[in-house]
Formats: structure tokens, C-alpha cells, sequence
């Protein structure tokens, strides 16, 4: 029985393959115009303009295409689905195009018709137009945007192409020019001593060699997968979780798209906070950069855990409701860099924890942190730095954040030895900077609008007046130089006291200049602290290069200052008249937060739906590009390769004998074991040989199948195209070389 399908309804079927079409009367795709559009079984598409045609004809055996020229296309048993296409009516219009700190973004109309976009960046490593992962193109209903990160300090250009049936409509594509992208501010502890880079990218901006980029939404929290070099992990806390028994070395980017809550997430290490990030021992090198794409990322109900952790970066992103501490650096954590953080409430409590705990603590011996160009939303219990536990000066650094009207601990100190330098203060209603338990601070070129007790030590000075103290734990010391107290209203709470004007209870010592080194004979009153000069010690301190206090609070509300890109999607202005001196709970803010969204819609891209789930791995991430000329590959004692070019799962070892190669001894290499993957394309055909132990015989699969040799080194030419080398039998390979073929 036949039916007429007519062409203003688009229809899908599935026939049996096999059938040739009797004539062939399509047309060239024209986006100008409204088309019939027939999928074939063999991927092939044919397009017919609807003005000239009566009829789509379908049977359960074909489908005949009738013009109204009186030709037909008949198609037998070969036709997988047919649609309609609209014409696409508009042109593509770039709305915003801006370079910021080691990213820059564009935004665009979205023209009806257009199945997605692609995006090409061009500038500083990228010689030429080079396509952006498809991560992150998205879809925000009215407009689109393309987020590109890991740029080094340049000029770039960005393109923005539509796509038709996986075809690109260059003839509509946009270009920016222009685009001038900075590097983030690394002044701070964190970065002090340390030269490979804190967390997943090097000090330039870009990536580490071998670095694994995972994106992580909403819905593939869960299911997110990264090859790391011990294996594949699934979900997020899965993923870093793995970094926990010492065996893994990869550096780990995961982007954070739009808004990920708690139930998003496949589980916590950690019931208090959320997200659990763990070495194996103190200090353990794991190179993780957390961070948002955009301006919209926001972690929602949850924080993060960090013990044992060294070189650890949580950059561009919000933190929402979180269950206890957003940030808590905990036990024996080094060179951690916060930056560019959005801190709201936390999870709703009693008394003093009506607005969360802490926002971003830093406890039990970490050291070498900088928190810096971060946004405190009103929050109650803002920074708490270092316990009764102690046992270390810990070098902490605190610059250009943002206190926008939050009460306290800004940050609160004990034992350890703090730089708080071109922070804006913003109407805080509690207090500033306090110190106790023998910490020694440095609070320089800081502006304090309508700041109440801006810097305390406990027991004595302003602390030690009024209507009790901040801490009944014995003193710490304020080393002050620089700083501006404005809008004061007259009242002394709001300019410290001076050990100029009280030598026995005081506040802070009031320096001459910056480098001016504190007198043994300045203490506190209680405990007798003196100040351990740690910022005139060069041997101790990093160099930076201060602003001037009158700019800071121009700087930190500024493009570049504090919070994420823009200063976020979630913005609220607080009024001074009230909100200078309130440290209640702020109902519009929290209205405004506990009903946040995100406008994001999905993921453009063929690889990703628009449920913003990766259909292709997760990890991400381009395809490297081929080198030039012979590539040689070896690996260090975590299995990691030398050339980015191998993507490679498995296990190194530096005990496993020596392999000589072209006269040079080697002592690394990777374990060849049931778990191992390399994986790399070549777009030529190449010579391999791979290099075994010198005490070795040559064994291993070459995509599945068995080669082997008599020596330790196996040859064979490889086509075009992707290779896997797996194991054959357990072996020990210390390097791989690629050769071109000689014409």
C-alpha cells in the first residue's frame, strides 16, 4: 500500500539497503533556499528543491521522488531517512569577541537551519587557524559561544563557521581580529620555588606535555572517562581519585561546563566537603588544574578536599551551597594556586554558620598557596588559615581579592607567616585581617572602604577594647605599610592603632617603607611575638611588584580583577547604606542564588548532543599533529612519553635492565602489560621500530596481531592511518622511532 508524504513534514523510515536509485535529478545543497533532503544507507545525500517537486512517494519497498517537470527518482530498498531543510534566512553576526587572561571568547546570533558551529583560533602557538575542541562551542538558546583556553600572552584571531549536514558554510563564516590575551598574575607563595608550573598548564599558559583535558557537565559527571597513565577511570571523583596511590603523573585539566551539582556527581571522596583531591603522601606532586569554561561554570552544592597534594590550581568558577568549606586545604598540602574564584553561601546552618562555614580554608600544614583575584559574596567565615596543629611558618599569600561585603576572616591566622597585599576590603562588618598564635602578617598597599576593625591582634589593641575579642588565643603580629581606611565615618573601629601611638597594645607596626625590617623589641602583649620578617628576606620571598592602594579597588572590579570571566553569570548588587554594617544573612542574595540557572542549553558539535554528553571519550582534545621528519619516543619511570604525538596507558619502571639505542644507554621504559595501550595516526605511510630491554627478544601486538623478532628491536612498516601497539607477551619497551619512508 502507498502513501504521499508531503514535503512541508519531515519524515524518517528505515529500508533494506542494497537498491541503485533508476535516475538521478538531485540537486547541490543550497542553503538558500527550502530542500528535501534523502539520507542514504551509504551515508551519500541527496537534495531536491521543494519548488520543484509534487511529491515524495513511499512504499514499503521505495521511495520515488516526482518533479514537476515530470522526471522521477526512484530509490529501491537504499534510503535511510528523509528530512526537510529549511532555507537559512539571516546572516552570521560575531556579538562579542574579547581576549582575557590565558582564554578569550566570542559570541554570536544563532541562524535557524544551522546544525552547529565551528570555531578556529589563530595566534601565539597556533600558526594557522586551528579547530577548537567541540566542548566548547555551546548553545545558550539565544546566541552561541566559544571558549578558548590554555592560550599563552598574544594576539589572536577567532572564526566562527556554521555547519550543514556536517558541511561547513565557509562563505558565511566570521572572523575577530584583534584579540589580545595576558597572562594570569603569578605573583604568590604558590609559585615560589616551584618552576614546572602549578597544576596542569606551564607558567606561559598553555598546557603540560602530555597533559589530559577532560570536560565534566551536568550529565557526564558520572560517566565523564580519562586515560590516565595507570588506565581508564570513569567519573569525576573516580578520575581523581586515581591519583591517590602515587602511580599516576599525568597532568589533569578538568573544565567544568555550565552548572555540575552534587547528585551530578558519581561520588565523593569526602562526606564533609565533596570532591576528595589526595596523594599518596605528604606533598605529592599531581599537577590538576580544576577550572570553568566561561563565565557560567559553577559548582553547586559541594566543595573540594585536598591532603597530601602538591601543584594544584582551582581557577574560574563558582561555588554554590557547598556542603562545608568550598575550598579546604587540609594536611600537608604545597604550591596550591586559588584564583579568579566566585564564593557564595554554603550550606545554611545555625548561629554562626547561618551563611556556610568557610569559604577557602587553608589548615594543617599546607604552605606555599596563593589565593588571589577572588570574590567573596557575603560570606560569614571567609578565609581560616592553620589550626592549633601547626607546626610551620607555611607561607601563605593573599592578593587582589575581592571582599565584597563579607564579615570576617579576611583571612584569619594562626602560626603562619601571610603576604595580604592589593586586596579591596568592601564593606565588611565584622573585621579584616586578624592574627593569633604567633602569625606573622604583612598587610600592604590594601584598601579598606567602610571596613570595621580592619587589622586585629588578638588580646590587645582594638581587640582588647569594647565588647570582647575576636580570639582568646595568645597574639600574633601585623607588619602594616601602605594601606588606605576609607569611608570611616569618623569612628576609631575602622583605623587600626598603631605601634607608634600605643607600643604596649596595638594593633600593627606601622612601617616607614616596605622593606623597613620590624625591631625584635616590637611584641605582643600576649605571648611576647615578634615578627619573623619574612618579606625582607630574599631567601624567603618572592618579587612582585605591588599597586598602589588608590588602585586597587579600580583593579579588583575591573575586566581583569576578581571572580570569573565578566565576573560571572550571577550578579547582585549590595546596598552600602545597609549592607556595610549587616552581618545577617542577605535575603535577595540568597533568593538570588538558591534560584540560580544557568542559560546554558547544550553543546553544539557532532561529537556531543545536546544533553552536553562527549559520544566520543570524554577526555577531549584535539588529535595531535604529526611532527615533521623521524619522531623518537621514550618514557620516564611513570610510563609517560616524551612526545605528545603517543597517547599511552600503563605502567613505567626504572629497574627493568637498560636498552642501548644508536649508542646512548637508557633506564626508563614502559611495562608491557595486559592494561598498556599506545595509540597514535599517521597521516603517512612510516617506518616503526620499537626498542626492547637489551637482554630482551622482541614481542608485541601491532593493532592485535602478534610480531616478533630475534633481537631486542622489532621493524615494520606502517601504513596511513591509526595504530594500537598492545601486549603480546610481558616485555619492557624503552622508545619507539617513526621514519619517514624514503621516496
Amino acid at each position: 500500500m502507498k502513501k504521499t508524504v508531503f514535503l512541508l513534514l519531515a519524515c524518517m523510515l528505515t529500508m533494506l539497503t542494497g537498491a541503485q536509485t533508476v535516475s538521478n535529478n538531485s540537486v547541490p545543497r543550497n542553503t538558500q533556499v527550502n530542500q528535501a533532503k534523502i539520507v542514504l544507507g551509504s551515508g551519500d545525500i541527496k537534495y531536491y528543491n521543494t519548488e520543484n517537486l509534487n511529491s515524495i512517494d513511499v512504499s514499503d519497498t521505495k521511495v520515488t521522488v516526482n518533479t514537476k517537470f515530470l522526471f522521477q527518482d526512484v530509490y529501491e530498498g537504499n534510503v535511510k531517512n528523509i528530512k526537510f531543510a529549511k532555507k537559512l534566512t539571516g546572516n552570521l553576526v560575531l556579538t562579542e569577541a574579547k581576549g582575557w587572561q590565558e582564554s578569550l571568547y566570542v559570541k554570536w546570533n544563532l541562524i535557524d537551519g544551522v546544525d552547529s558551529y565551528h570555531v578556529y583560533v589563530k595566534g601565539g602557538a597556533y600558526a594557522d587557524f586551528t579547530k577548537i575542541d567541540a566542548q566548547l562551542v555551546r548553545n545558550y538558546g539565544t546566541y552561541g559561544r566559544a571558549d578558548v583556553v590554555g592560550l599563552t600572552a598574544a594576539t589572536y584571531q577567532v572564526k566562527v563557521v556554521p555547519v550543514v549536514d556536517n558541511d561547513e558554510l565557509t562563505e558565511m563564516a566570521r572572523q575577530a581580529d584583534g584579540l589580545q590575551v595576558r597572562n594570569y598574575d603569578r605573583s604568590g607563595f604558590a609559585h615560589f620555588n616551584h618552576q614546572n608550573g602549578v597544576g596542569a598548564y606551564n607558567d606561559d599558559g598553555s598546557l603540560k606535555q602530555n597533559a589530559v583535558v577532560v570536560y565534566v557537565t551536568s550529565k557526564n559527571a558520572k560517566t565523564v572517562k580519562a586515560k590516565l597513565s595507570s588506565g581508564e577511570f570513569t567519573g569525576l571523583q573516580a578520575i581523581v581519585a586515581a591519583y591517590e596511590k602515587g602511580n599516576v603523573t599525568t597532568p589533569l585539566a578538568v573544565r567544568f561546563i555550565g552548572t555540575v551539582r552534587a547528585d551530578d556527581v558519581d561520588t565523593f571522596g569526602s562526606k564533609e566537603e565533596g570532591i576528595q583531591v589526595k596523594g599518596k603522601k605528604a606533598d605529592s606532586e599531581l599537577n590538576i588544574t580544576f577550572e570553568g569554561i566561561g563565565d557560567d561554570a559553577t559548582i553547586y552544592g559541594f566543595g573540594f578536599l585536598c591532603r597530601n597534594s602538591k601543584s594544584v590550581e582551582f581557577r574560574n568558577f563558582a561555588v554554590i551551597r557547598c556542603m562545608d568549606d568550598g575550598i579546604s586545604l587540609d594536611t600537608d598540602n604545597s604550591n596550591i594556586w586559588i584564583h579568579n574564584i566566585d564564593a557564595y553561601y554554603g550550606k545554611h546552618g545555625s548561629g554562626d554558620h547561618a551563611k556556610g562555614d568557610g569559604a577557602i580554608d587553608v589548615k594543617s600544614d599546607s604552605k606555599y598557596v596563593t589565593l588571589s583575584y577572588c570574590r567573596f559574596w557575603d560570606t560569614g567565615k571567609s578565609n581560616m588559615l592553620g589550626m592549633k596543629s601547626e607546626s610551620g611558618p607555611n607561607y601563605i599569600t593573599y592578593h587582589h581579592n575581592w571582599f565584597d561585603h563579607s564579615d570576617s576572616r579576611h583571612p584569619r591566622i594562626r602560626t603562619m607567616s601571610v603576604h595580604v597585599y592589593n586586596n579591596y576590603y568592601d564593606g565588611n562588618s565584622k573585621y579584616g585581617v586578624g592574627v593569633t598564635s604567633g602569625a606573622s602578617c604583612f598587610a600592604e598597599n590594601n584598601y579598606f572602604r567602610h571596613a570595621h576593625d580592619p587589622l586585629l591582634s588578638s588580646l590587645q589593641g582594638t581587640d582588647a577594647r569594647g565588647s570582647g575579642t575576636f580570639s582568646g588565643e595568645p597574639g600574633g603580629i601585623i607588619k602594616s605599610f601602605g594601606n588606605i581606611y576609607a569611608e570611616t565615618g569618623g569612628s576609631s573601629y575602622y583605623v587600626p592603632i598603631t605601634y607608634q601611638t600605643n607600643s604596649t597594645s596595638f594593633d600593627c607596626y606601622e612601617a616607614s617603607t616596605r622593606d623597613e625590617r620590624v625591631p625584635e623589641t616590637v611584641k605582643t602583649l600576649s605571648g611576647g611575638t615578634t615578627y619573623s620578617n619574612f618579606d625582607t628576606d630574599p631567601q624567603l620571598m618572592y618579587s612582585y611588584t605591588p599597586d598602589a592602594a588608590a588602585n586597587v579597588p579600580q583593579i579588583v572590579t575591573g575586566f581583569y580583577g576578581a571572580g570569573r570571566l565578566n565576573h560571572g553569570d550571577c550578579q547582585f548588587t549590595f546596598n552600602n547604606a545597609v549592607d556595610d554594617t549587616n552581618y545577617d544573612v542577605n535575603s535577595a542574595l540568597e533568593h538570588l542564588i538558591d534560584n540560580y540557572k544557568s542559560s546554558l542549553v547544550g553543546i553544539f558539535g557532532d561529537a556531543v548532543d545536546e544533553s552536553g554528553e562527549d559520544k566520543e571519550g570524554e577526555e577531549g582534545g584535539e588529535t595531535p599533529v604529526m611532527p615533521e621528519g623521524t619522531i623518537f619516543c621514550t618514557f620516564d619511570k611513570s610510563g609517560a612519553p616524551s612526545s605528545s604525538f603517543f597517547m599511552v596507558v600503563g605502567n613505567g619502571s626504572n629497574s627493568k635492565g637498560t636498552a642501548t639505542i644508536d649508542g646512548q644507554t637508557y633506564t626508563t621504559c614502559l611495562k608491557m602489560e595486559s592494561a598498556t595501550s599506545i595509540k597514535f595516526t599517521l597521516s603517512v605511510s612510516m617506518k616503526m621500530t620499537l626498542y626492547f630491554s637489551d637482554t630482551e627478544t622482541a614481542s608485541i601486538k601491532v593493532d592485535n596481531v602478534k610480531k616478533t623478532s630475534s633481537t631486542s628491536t622489532y621493524t615494520e612498516t606502517l601504513a596511513e592511518g591509526a595504530h594500537e601497539l598492545t601486549k603480546a607477551d610481558s616485555r619492557n619497551l624503552f622508545a619507539i622511532k617513526l621514519e619517514p619512508i624514503q621516496q
